[in-house]
């Protein structure tokens, strides 16, 4: 039960994703399904790259920068 826990925090609608599976009763209705899991990660993940990309900048622009030869004393 751990393990379901864990993977709680990811942020999937694991309700949804159920009942979803339940009803995929046929070939179609299991490729939408698979196809909406693709989709979703696949969204996600870019989603997680926008984040890590303006965390970058962020950082970039408040970090100290190390000193240029010209400004040596």
């Amino acid at each position: 039960m751990q393990v379901r826990g864990a993977a709680m925090d990811s942020g999937f609608d694991y309700p949804r994703y159920r009942k979803l599976l339940a009803e995929a009763v046929d070939e179609p209705k299991r490729l939408a399904l698979i196809k909406l899991l693709i989709d979703e990660r696949a969204r996600d993940k870019l989603a997680a790259q926008e984040t890590q990309r303006s965390s970058d900048i962020i950082h970039s622009l408040i970090a100290p920068r190390p000193p240029s030869p010209s400004n040596a004393p």
